[in-house]
């Protein structure tokens, strides 16, 4: 099962409590006040991971909370602090509020890490309330409570190339062709149900995440099929790459799908449609294919189009070289310093 939006309780740890105790020593018969801090609790932290691609882990767990600190002792010993809780969630989680839902992190990197709930201080013991008038004090305090948060875990897919495209066009074939992912394919609608990702390896050893989101229909920007569920992966995805079924299969028009998927991208984000995008019209081996993949070309004569098949691999080859060569416009090469 794919999680990519909860809503979790944080829990910080409680402070140990302060004690009472008394200095009794055969040669100290006035020992006096002896008694130890508690330990402070743990906190809990948030932490994004290159190795999560959902929150399935944390799908079950309603509630989380960071262990307390230890009691103060005697001999005035302090009490241990509880262990810091880190919670690992993928690259590109956002952290909502979950009464306002303002956005409170946006966990983007690998690494970046967040601090949701202080954890509570401990309280003191009675040594530490010693003063010149009062050299027997015969009170503690108890520890802190930490803090709680209830907050809203959603994620948002980060890729470098986005497969954008109507059911069974094509995406999660195309996908398993260009890397070496296992995703599920089969020839009916609605295949994919979650978000897949591949990593596409080029001749110049660079490596570009490419994400297969799942299939869109009309009027999936007001939440129709899968709709908001996972039109929200494409934000962050820098390379549009529409799959069209150009065979006609189902009775499917190229150019009106592509008219359809740009509609939808528009309604939901409009800026969307300002990123370098390139058409992959796939099923090119069909009989029906010659007839739709002319007319496409004749209807949008300025978009890079590509005629591929991942049946046969027909022109994947060069759809590869153009999406390298888009990946290097957004990421050149560093300058290497020559000694």
């Amino acid at each position: 099962m794919f999680t990519d939006h909860l809503t979790v309780k944080l829990i910080a740890g409680k402070g140990g409590n302060g004690v009472v105790a008394w200095r009794r020593e055969k040669y100290l018969p006035k020992g006096g006040p002896y008694g130890g801090n508690g330990g402070a609790g743990g906190a809990v932290t948030l932490k994004a991971s290159e190795h999560l691609i959902s929150l399935d882990s944390l799908r079950n767990r309603r509630q989380i909370k960071a262990p307390k600190g230890s009691d103060g002792g005697t001999a005035k010993r302090a009490g241990q602090k509880g262990r810091d809780l880190t919670i690992e969630v993928p690259c590109g989680t956002l952290i909502r509020d979950s009464e306002t839902h303002a956005l409170l992190e946006d966990l983007s990197s690998h690494g970046d890490t967040w601090t949701a709930c202080i954890p509570g201080r401990g309280g003191r013991g009675n040594a530490t309330f010693v003063t010149p008038t009062n050299r027997a004090p015969n009170i503690c305090t108890r520890g802190k409570p930490g803090q709680e948060r209830t907050v809203i875990l959603e994620l948002k897919t980060i890729a470098d190339i986005g497969l954008i495209g109507f059911p069974n066009a094509g995406k999660s074939s195309l996908l398993r062709a260009l890397s070496r992912s296992d995703a599920k394919v089969g020839a009916y609608p609605f295949t994919t149900l979650h978000p897949n990702i591949g990593f596409m390896e080029f001749e110049d050893y660079l490596r570009a995440a490419i994400a297969d989101v799942p299939g869109i229909i009309e009027k999936a920007s007001e939440n129709k099929g899968l709709g908001l569920d996972f039109l929200r992966h494409i934000e962050r995805t820098e390379i549009l790459l529409f799959v069209l079924d150009a065979g006609g299969v189902d009775g499917r028009d190229p150019m009106s799908d592509f008219s359809i998927l740009k509609k939808e991208l528009y309604a939901y984000d409009k800026k969307l449609l300002s990123r370098p995008k390139i058409i992959a019209l796939n099923k090119a081996d069909l009989e029906e294919a010659h007839e739709h993949i002319s007319a496409f070309k004749k209807a949008f004569p300025d978009e890079k189009i590509f005629v591929i098949s991942t049946s046969s691999e027909e022109g994947l080859k060069a759809l590869k070289d153009a999406l390298h060569s888009a990946y290097l416009t957004l990421h050149p090469p560093k300058e290497r310093c020559l000694i």
